[in-house]
């Protein structure tokens, strides 16, 4: 996929006799992909995830429960 001058226009793609719609983003085997390869959306995504654990482990770890059995 290499951005080019026809990119803003919403067309299909045909490969053999398969014709396929045109997106601006798609998931491939979990991985974000964009018509303008760009990997930031897939970063944004993958560190929000994790900072979303990374919250859910820190507030289970300070709860009281845990510090009741210490």
């Amino acid at each position: 996929m290499f951005p080019d001058q026809n990119a803003e226009r919403s067309h299909n793609v045909k490969i053999k006799s398969k014709s396929f719609e045109r997106v601006e983003k798609f998931k491939y085997f979990g991985t974000k992909v964009t018509n303008q390869n760009s990997v930031q959306e897939e970063i944004k995504g993958r560190l929000k995830s994790g900072n979303a654990c990374c919250q859910s482990v820190q507030t289970r770890l300070s709860g009281s429960l845990l510090s009741k059995n210490i």
